[in-house]
């Protein structure tokens, strides 16, 4: 139910929200918009704290560490623990972590994203560039320092090498205080085409990254160590509230999510009218809500 400081929602969302027991929700666009939060955000977080609603931030971050993240939002009023989030950067690192265990990758990132990776192998440019030179990956993610021609060119040579080309996010842009802002997945394509591969992609909107992000909410809702409530648990149980109909929302609907597009990001009705006529890869969300605080104001 709604509290004094949260919207009073309409009774179409109250009743179009009716079971969710935890949130997938964005960052950017939902939560804050250029380095912003956006109205109501702070406070619909600190009720799903109060109301002890199960969450995870899960974002296509991949410039810096959840712990970075994590600081960089209570700077601004978020409070939200780095185990609540999980991000294209953590993601990848968790599964190159699984997949290739001693082995040497090379990964573009931002000396802070590099933390992610702590533990594995990571090579520098003289081991790329050494004779010869193998990696089990190459992983392409953001930093405005490391995404160089020379980087690239390492990752394209290792790519050819055999390297497994994974690619954080395939997202080709995002909103900074700046304005639209280039993406790394326009690097990720460009690789893509100069070696003739597809690059795994492993944030969002991969099935991968919303199945893993789904099972982590559902453990927490059910208790850890219940894995018996956690069959009871269906995924229809959960929403994903974000403002990419695409990368978000339809996304999460493939896996079973309820998917609950808000309007205060970077889509709005236009895109929604052509993901609803797309015949491939399109559809219509479950629910449109105002915004994060009218999301949670409503839920049961």
């Amino acid at each position: 139910m709604s509290t004094n400081h949260l919207p009073d929602p309409p009774a179409r969302l109250r009743e179009q929200l009716r079971g969710v027991r935890g949130l997938l929700l964005d960052l950017d666009g939902v939560s804050v918009l250029k380095g912003r939060p956006i109205p109501g955000a702070i406070e619909a977080i600190a009720d799903l704290d109060r109301r002890r609603i199960p969450y995870r931030i899960v974002t296509n971050t991949s410039l810096v560490s959840r712990r970075t993240l994590s600081r960089q939002g209570a700077s601004i009023g978020l409070q939200i623990p780095p185990e609540r989030i999980i991000s294209a950067l953590s993601a990848t690192a968790a599964w190159t972590r699984r997949a290739f265990p001693g082995q040497p990758l090379f990964v573009i990132t931002s000396p802070d994203g590099r933390a992610e990776f702590e533990g594995q192998h990571l090579m520098d440019a003289a081991a790329a560039d050494a004779p010869g030179a193998w990696a089990a990956a190459v992983v392409i993610g953001d930093s405005a320092d490391e995404l160089t021609y020379p980087n690239l060119n390492r990752a394209f040579r290792l790519a050819l090498g055999g390297a497994r080309l994974v690619g954080m996010h395939r997202n080709p842009w995002w909103l900074t205080p700046a304005g639209p802002t280039l993406d790394s997945g326009a690097f990720v394509r460009g690789l893509e085409y100069a070696t003739e591969r597809k690059a795994l992609i492993l944030g969002k909107p991969s099935r991968a990254f919303f199945v893993e992000a789904a099972h982590e909410l559902i453990k927490e809702i059910a208790g850890v160590g219940s894995s018996a409530g956690s069959r009871r648990i269906g995924r229809a149980a959960l929403a994903m509230v974000g403002d990419d109909i695409w990368s978000d929302v339809l996304a999460g609907q493939r896996v079973g999510l309820r998917g609950v597009f808000v309007l205060t990001g970077k889509h709005g009705p236009a895109e929604l009218a052509r993901a609803a006529a797309q015949r491939r890869g399109g559809g219509a969300p479950d629910v449109v809500a105002a915004s994060l605080a009218e999301v949670v104001a409503a839920l049961d």
